[in-house]
């Protein structure tokens, strides 16, 4: 502080000229007191620059009576002199020090004045602005409530409206109906062939665009996949049917099969109850009967009896017996070896027992138990192809077909196998492989597709089955019978028996774009109320020709 200063400065530094010496006048030197500095309601005061007049010096005036000498008078004369002068530049420098601290005072004071006019000036717009952003509010606000109103109205207005048009269309519902003698759901199906009549081009268009799209995303990996499967599931023989034919070492042998009078083959065929026929080659006899067991047995009995040379009716007896007792042994060894041409080694015995039971058992003419390592081999090599757990393909397609050699004669094979499965503690994948792999029900994995597809090739592959005659003129009649069903089919003809179905259109009736439509719908229509092996291919034509003769 300015004023502080200055006041510690005239003061701290007055001399002490008195130091030793009595002063003449006994008042004491009154410094004069500085104001305190009021910051507000400072009233200016007129500032005098004039300097007071400094008071004449008081002479000493010694006693009368009393003798002073010369030298002190003139001393106390010097002293009082200095001691006046430094009370006038004292008092001085206090006036100087008070009007420096009021200009201070007025100046901090109308800078105070100056922050209290902005501050107060910017509350003001501050307030204003608030105002201003209050009054828009209020009028949204205002404009909301007023929408709100008119929204709720609105709804009211559409909502009234609707039920009359509801009325409306109730009522020209019935005058139609009565106009034009329908119900609605008659004009709706009326309706709806219609549009479709106009939407098949562009239905085949899409029809055959995506055919395309998978055909060529599909066809060469397929393609690939399955050649190379089917090569390693190829097998060095033919399919079996009801037939088995002994190779004999000479025609003598055919002697020794007949005996005298015949005694000796009628005991035989009596005995193992099959057919012997001795007319087929010169050195070869056929077995022929519709039990695939009682076959067997025939089989080796004759190849003993042959190798023996002794054939008459008690030898006969004897070895068909000795053969009957070993088929069960027979069977385990054929499961057994059927187990472990696929790599299964942990199976049960009475599971790998009932497994051999295969090698007389036949489907469609084809031999289980080939048909079976065909399978497994198949399914491997799909199975590592698309990377599927090959474990559980391999049993699948081993006991896929266990419910044929159950024994039990209530349920389907497919029920029957799923029942044994469970019985031995298969894994449930393995049970789902076996009761999927006809598609009788969804299939529930890549595994139990690849069983299933597996299957399929075995058994489609041309040679490896055929059907009985009835069953076969049956699929027939009735892949002709769904192609004729559709409008506009003139005839349909079943060809390559049964895996191809060619349809002729009536080119009056139907249009070109009718051909891919409705090729589509008696596909699914196959795949839906049929079962066949392998694929049917259905080909739709339309065809209009029109000749004329001249004359």
């Amino acid at each position: 502080m300015s004023f502080f200063s200055n006041l510690s400065t005239l003061f701290g530094n007055q001399p002490n000229n008195n130091a030793g010496a009595k002063p003449v006048s006994k008042k004491p030197v009154i410094s004069p007191k500085p104001q305190p500095i009021v910051k507000r309601e400072i009233k200016p005061v007129p500032i005098n620059n004039s300097r007071p007049a400094a008071p004449a010096p008081t002479p000493a005036v010694a006693p009368v009576n009393t003798p002073t000498p010369a030298v002190s008078t003139n001393v106390n004369l010097e002293t009082h002199a200095d001691t006046s002068e430094i009370i006038r530049e004292a008092r001085a420098k206090a006036r100087e020090i008070v009007l420096e601290a009021k200009d201070e005072a007025l100046a901090l004071r109308a800078k105070a004045e100056n922050q209290q006019r902005q501050i107060a000036r910017q509350i003001e717009d501050q307030q204003r602005e608030l105002n201003r952003k209050l009054d828009k509010i209020d009028i949204k606000l205002g404009q909301m409530e007023a929408n709100e109103k008119k929204l709720a109205q609105t709804e009211k207005d559409l909502d009234k409206e609707k039920k009359e048009l509801e009325k409306t269309k109730e009522k020209i519902l019935e005058e139609l109906e009565k106009v034009s003698s329908m119900t609605k759901d008659e004009a709706k199906a009326i309706l709806m062939d219609g549009v479709e009549r106009q939407i098949s081009k562009q239905m085949a268009q899409l029809v055959r665009q995506k055919e395309e799209e998978a055909q060529g995303l599909a066809d060469e990996k397929a393609q690939e996949i399955i050649v190379e499967a089917m090569k390693h599931g190829a097998t060095d023989y033919v399919a079996e049917y009801t037939v088995s034919t002994i190779e004999l070492p000479s025609e003598e042998a055919k002697g020794k099969i007949i005996g005298k009078s015949g005694r000796n083959i009628h005991t035989f065929e009596r005995y193992t109850g099959v057919d012997v026929d001795l007319d087929f080659s010169a050195t070869e006899v056929k077995l022929s009967c519709f039990d695939p067991v009682r076959r067997e047995i025939a089989r080796i009995s004759l190849e003993r009896l042959v190798k023996d040379g002794r054939i008459q009716p008690t030898r006969i007896e004897e070895v068909v017996n000795k053969v009957r007792t070993e088929i069960d042994k027979i069977t385990f060894e054929a499961g057994k070896k059927l187990c472990y041409d696929v790599g299964v080694y942990n199976l049960p015995n009475d599971l790998m027992k009932m497994l051999g039971k295969f090698k007389y058992r036949f489907s469609y003419g084809q031999n289980l138990i080939k048909h079976t390592l065909e399978e497994t081999k198949i399914g491997i090599k799909l199975a590592h192809e698309v990377g599927a757990d090959v474990n559980v393909v391999k049993l699948g397609c081993l006991l896929h077909d266990i419910g044929k050699v159950s024994g039990e004669d209530e349920g389907s094979h497919v029920e029957l196998g799923v029942k044994i499965a469970k019985k031995y503690g298969m894994p449930q994948a393995v049970v789902d492989c076996i009761a999927q792999h006809h598609e009788d029900e969804p299939f529930s994995g890549v595994e139990q597709m690849l069983v299933y597809i597996a299957d399929a090739i075995s058994g489609a592959r041309p040679g490896a089955r055929y059907e009985n005659h009835d069953e076969y003129v049956k699929r027939l009649e009735t892949l002709e019978q769904i192609a004729m069903a559709h409008k506009g089919v003139k005839e349909a003809f079943a060809i390559q028996a049964g895996r191809e179905i060619r349809v002729l259109l009536s080119p009056e009736e139907t249009k070109d774009d009718d051909v891919t439509v409705l090729s589509t719908k008696i596909r699914d229509e196959i795949k839906e109320k049929m079962t066949y092996p392998g694929t049917v291919t259905v080909n739709v034509i339309r065809e209009l020709r029109d000749s004329k003769v001249a004359t």
